[in-house]
C-alpha cells in the first residue's frame, strides 16, 4: 500500500508538474472540452453518435485550446514575470524557453483544428476563431483596454457552437443560447478575479475594470449587470421546451444566489467578498450543465 501510494505520487508529479503539460492549463482546457461535449450531446438530440465524431472533436477541441493556453503564455511571459500568481509559470521560470512554446503551442493548434477537421468544416473554422480570437485579439488587448474581457468572452463561449456544428454542421437558435449563458457567466467570473488581483494586474500592465475604475462603482455596476442578465438567459431553454421544470426550479435557485454573492460584492468590496463570487461562478456553470443535462427534452419549433 505505501509503495503504491509513493508511485501514485511519482506519477502525479511526473504529470502535473511537468512544464510542458503545466503550460497547457488543463483545468480550463477541461472546462473547454466539457462545454464542447454538451454542445455536441444538446446538437445530436442527446446522443452520442457517431462516437468516432466526439472523439477527434475532443481531442482536437482540447489540443486547439491547449495550444491556445500555450501561445498566450508566451505572448505574455514578461508581463507574467511580474505578477505573483503567474511569475512560477515555466516560461517565467526559464523551464521552457519562448520559442520553444510559440513552436508547442503552433503545433498544437494546427493538429487540433486538422482533428475537429474530421467532424465538419464548420466545427473547424470555429476552432480556428477560437485561437485567433484568444491568441491575437484578446491577449494583446488586456494591455490596451478594459473592453478585452468581453472579447475574450466570445471566445469562451464559443466552444459549445463547435459542438454543435461538429454534430449538425449548421447553427441554430438552441447552440446560441448556450453561447449567451457562457458569454454573460464569464463577465461576473472575471470581474471578481481582476478585482482580486488589481494590484497583480497593476503590475503586469494589465488594463482590466478595476485597474482603470480605481473607485470601484463601474466594476461594481458591470458585475450586478451581468449577473442579472443571466436571470432572461437561463429561463430561455424552459420557455422553448427544452428542460423541464426541475431546471427551472433549480436555474432561477442557482442564479439567485449568484446574485446575491454579486451584490455582496457591491456592497462590500473587499477581496474576500470577491472571493465569494469568484467560488459561486465556479459552482454555478457545471452545476447549470448538470441541470440542462438531466432534465434536457427535445427542443420544439420556435
Amino acid at each position: 500500500m505505501f509503495w503504491n501510494t509513493i508511485k501514485k505520487e511519482k506519477i502525479r508529479r511526473l504529470i502535473f508538474h511537468n512544464p510542458w503539460i503545466r503550460l497547457l492549463k488543463l483545468r480550463m482546457v477541461a472546462m473547454l472540452a466539457i462545454t464542447t461535449f454538451i454542445g455536441f450531446y444538446w446538437g445530436n438530440r442527446w446522443f452520442l453518435e457517431p462516437l468516432t465524431s466526439l472523439f477527434f472533436l475532443l481531442l482536437g477541441t482540447s489540443l486547439a485550446a491547449g495550444g491556445s493556453m500555450v501561445l498566450n503564455q508566451y505572448l505574455e511571459h514578461l508581463p507574467d514575470s511580474k505578477m505573483d500568481r503567474t511569475k512560477n509559470r515555466p516560461i517565467p521560470q526559464k523551464e521552457i524557453t519562448p520559442f520553444q512554446a510559440l513552436i508547442y503551442g503552433t503545433v498544437l493548434v494546427l493538429i487540433g483544428i486538422a482533428l475537429v477537421s474530421q467532424t465538419t468544416l464548420l466545427a473547424a473554422f470555429l476552432t480556428l476563431l477560437i485561437a485567433f480570437l484568444y491568441v491575437v485579439v484578446y491577449t494583446p488587448l488586456k494591455q490596451i483596454t478594459w473592453l478585452n474581457t468581453s472579447i475574450g468572452a466570445v471566445s469562451g463561449a464559443l466552444p459549445p457552437l463547435v459542438g454543435w456544428a461538429a454534430a449538425q454542421n449548421t447553427l441554430s437558435p438552441e447552440a446560441w443560447l448556450l453561447f449567451l449563458l457562457l458569454f454573460i457567466w464569464q463577465h461576473p467570473h472575471f470581474f471578481a478575479i481582476a478585482w482580486i488581483y488589481k494590484q497583480d494586474y497593476e503590475r503586469g500592465g494589465f488594463k482590466h475594470l478595476p485597474n482603470v475604475d480605481p473607485s470601484g462603482h463601474r466594476t461594481m455596476f458591470y458585475t450586478i449587470l451581468y449577473s442579472l442578465f443571466l436571470v432572461p438567459t437561463v429561463l430561455m431553454p424552459f420557455r422553448w421546451g427544452q428542460a423541464g421544470i426541475l431546471y427551472l426550479a433549480g436555474s432561477l435557485t442557482l442564479t439567485s444566489i449568484f446574485i446575491l454573492f454579486s451584490l455582496l460584492m457591491a456592497k462590500e468590496r473587499t477581496i474576500q467578498s470577491a472571493r465569494w463570487v469568484l467560488y459561486a461562478s465556479l459552482a454555478y456553470l457545471p452545476a447549470m450543465i448538470l441541470l440542462l443535462v438531466i432534465d434536457a427534452k427535445p427542443p420544439t419549433p420556435l
